[in-house]
């Protein structure tokens, strides 16, 4: 397209500024997502067997229709790249052949491109000046048209477009189907050689690809890796291992076909073998790292670092629980990591793929990986995403299959309205040993009512009133429902379970801590809250990271931000004393030598590299710097520094069109954004100052500012 752009104030002819269209590789909205899932699932293996996923898996349309109506104030040529068999039709005339290239003259016109493919996605790359394949083009699997006997084409059609998706292919010759992760080479740092093996060291927990150098000979060799030297020295209960037939007079290398994650690998070979050498080509998501955090404690510093190191290898293809053992796309796991990313990478297109993986297509059977409150972690998302980036692109494309997975939910509500786990439900919650999922748990019924309420904000959104009044009158009877039933004056916290309509008397922290966080209390049933579950010794304490986040979040709310420090020194500190150099799926301080590698009745069952673990990330980021978008896509922020016990503390959280930088100590704050409207708010003993703002008292030493983008400001005020 041509933009013309004339320009005010200027005596002087402006300059036509001609900017050509982008053009990228296009396909259905949540096809590729799909595919690439199937793809990167499939890849686990236990102890070298296939170990496919366990749920259903959906795939790609094969047939597909593109369509784009334009307007050609000049002729054109264009270029046509297709994965996959097509035809192309030009207002409805069909063009001989399958065109790799077509003019089309001055005027208004219709260009359609039907592909079929059964192996990959149907995609397609078309450039022109003007006409480009872009996100504006509208994509069918169903044209639902016909020709009669007269030869005439059906003048009525039932025809749902949706507009196309894309990634970041964007030459003719970057077929999608094709994408990979880039790699690196990487090499051990310490390496111990005996006859016929070899244990190497690569210093930290990695993800890749084993290159084994200049083998030769006829034999076996068996490859055993592991998260811990122990995993790797243990060729029976190790969670990995390669085995390989070697047969060659001459020297060879050999590249393993399937990455994995390792710290250690244990190489052993038949005696009739010789091997020179072994290193790894280290595989990664080429995402990049905008946000960051530094202070006055050396030891959340490196918490901070290790945290930022753990998320970034989760980060593949799509967010993913752990590399080492699943390699899948868990919804509860996924969403802590979308919360932590927009802290550290803000990187929307990875939180998308993952979103549109998850969700897959009607009809649906089950719910998300089978857990009820992973269905409910997925609809949370997608608020947040919103929330975050401001782009309701995933919205618009996505409504239809949240109202059919809501209709899911819907339908499985007890007599009460709650849902309870029927057969074929995973009541997960979390790990925790003697953790009842009888009757309507309470936990469940909290995520249920905010994916209604997210259904009604996305409602909203797309202009459905019918919908919003709809969803939110059903969220609205439900949290009377919830506190009619759960509420216990006895306890001063929502009790766990109902059985039979019954509430019983267990008290646990999960349902309280969402309910606070969700804003769901009053201020006194907060402060009960944290006094009588919390801060409450006698309630059961949590092992894992998983749920730390979320209760640590929930203190951060209350403002015990000093309390919630301690914490995370504590537990992050504790599985960094034992030599984590990635965070774990779960970590118990009472559990001692072999036991802390164990899981799932497994010796070296645990994940020491898991994406939940990471959470430091998200807390740093949101409640000590402050830091939080309040209207969609950061256009309005809020700042609230608390430094929680710290001397000082900077750090910079990244938004969609730049970053919102924080320097803190006790005496001075500086301030410097690059886009959106912002307000800092703060206590201070005596009367700030700041030359770049003005600041405004609320009154018991409560202070606010506005922060327009591009200043530098710098407050004067006293902590304490």
């Amino acid at each position: 397209m041509i933009l013309l752009f004339l320009l005010s104030g200027n005596s002087k002819a402006q300059n036509i500024v001609n900017k050509e269209p982008k053009a990228t590789w296009i396909w259905y909205p949540g096809d590729y997502e799909i595919w690439l899932a199937n793809r990167m699932q499939n890849r686990r293996t236990d102890r070298g067997t296939f170990f496919p996923i366990f749920w259903k898996m959906d795939s790609h349309y094969p047939l597909m229709e593109f369509q784009k109506a334009f307007y050609l104030e000049n002729p054109e040529k264009i270029q046509i790249a297709v994965e996959g068999q097509y035809n192309v039709k030009l207002d409805g005339k069909l063009a001989e052949g399958s065109p790799t290239e077509m003019n089309i003259g001055k005027g208004s016109h219709i260009l359609s491109i039907k592909v079929f493919n059964q192996a990959n996605v149907p995609s397609i790359f078309v450039k022109g000046k003007t006409i480009v394949s872009d996100s504006s083009w509208l994509l069918t699997f169903e044209d639902k048209e016909w020709i009669d006997a007269s030869g005439k084409v059906s003048d009525k059609s039932g025809t749902v477009y949706m507009k196309a998706d894309y990634w970041n292919f964007d030459t003719p010759t970057e077929l999608p189907s094709q994408f990979h992760l880039p790699t690196k080479p990487a090499y051990a740092k310490s390496r111990e050689e005996k006859n016929h093996s070899l244990l190497l060291d690569f210093g930290k927990e990695t993800f890749g690809f084993l290159k084994l150098c200049g083998l030769k000979g006829s034999g076996k060799v068996n490859i055993y890796y592991g998260e811990s030297k122990e995993e790797a020295l243990s060729a029976d209960s190790c969670e990995t291992l390669d085995r390989l037939s070697i047969h060659s007079n001459t020297k060879l290398d050999s590249v393993m076909k399937l990455s994995k994650a390792f710290r250690y690998v244990n190489i052993r070979w038949d005696k009739n073998l010789s091997l020179d050498s072994a290193n790894m080509l280290y595989e990664y998501s080429n995402v990049k790292q905008r946000g960051s955090f530094r202070c006055s404690d050396t030891l959340i510093n490196k918490i901070w670092n290790v945290a930022a190191y753990t998320l970034h290898l989760n980060t593949r293809e799509f967010f993913i629980d752990g590399i080492k053992r699943d390699r899948w796309i868990w919804s509860g796991d996924a969403y802590q990591s979308y919360l932590m990313n927009y802290y550290l990478f803000f990187d929307s297109p990875t939180v998308e793929r993952t979103i549109f993986a998850l969700r897959g297509k009607d009809p649906v059977t089950s719910h998300i990986n089978t857990i009820m409150d992973y269905t409910f972690y997925w609809f949370l998302s997608i608020h947040d995403f919103y929330q975050y980036t401001g782009n309701k692109r995933i919205i618009e494309q996505l409504y239809p299959r949240m109202k059919t997975l809501m209709d899911f939910c819907l339908s499985r509500r007890d007599k009460n309205g709650f849902m309870e786990g029927l057969p074929g439900d995973w009541i997960f919650i979390d790990w925790a040993d003697g953790l009842s999922k009888k009757g309507a748990v309470s936990f469940e019924q909290l995520l249920f009512c905010r994916s209604l309420e997210t259904m009604a904000n996305c409602a909203k959104l797309l202009n459905d009133a019918v919908d919003a009044e709809m969803y939110s009158q059903l969220a609205a009877t439900l949290k009377q429902k919830i506190f009619s039933v759960y509420w216990s004056p006895k306890y001063h916290a929502l009790v766990h379970s109902a059985i039979d309509g019954q509430p019983t008397d267990v008290v646990n922290k999960y349902a309280n801590m969402f309910a606070l966080f969700f804003g769901y209390l009053s201020p006194q049933e907060k402060q009960d809250v944290k006094k009588y579950v919390l801060l409450n010794n006698k309630i059961p304490k949590i092992t894992t990271p998983y749920m730390q986040f979320y209760e640590l979040e929930s203190l951060c709310d209350l403002g015990e931000q000093k309390y919630v420090l301690q914490q995370i020194k504590d537990y992050w500190g504790g599985m960094l004393k034992l030599g984590a150099t990635t965070f774990w799926e779960q970590y118990d301080p009472t559990q001692k030598g072999a036991a802390i590698y164990s899981m799932y009745a497994r010796p070296f069952g645990k994940s020491l590299c898991h994406a939940w673990g990471a959470s430091p990330i998200y807390l740093l980021g949101k409640y000590y710097l402050g830091i939080k978008p309040i209207a969609p896509g950061y256009s309005k922020y809020l700042i609230q520094p608390s430094l929680g016990g710290l001397k000082w503390m900077e750090g910079t959280v990244p938004t969609p069109k730049g970053q919102i930088y924080l320097y803190c100590n006790e005496t001075e704050m500086k301030v410097d954004a690059s886009d959106g409207e912002g307000v800092l708010e703060f206590t201070s003993k005596k009367k700030p100052i700041c030359q770049e703002g003005k600041i405004i008292s609320k009154g018991n030493n409560n202070y606010e500012m506005e922060i327009v983008k591009g200043v530098n400001y710098k407050v004067f005020y006293q902590s304490r």
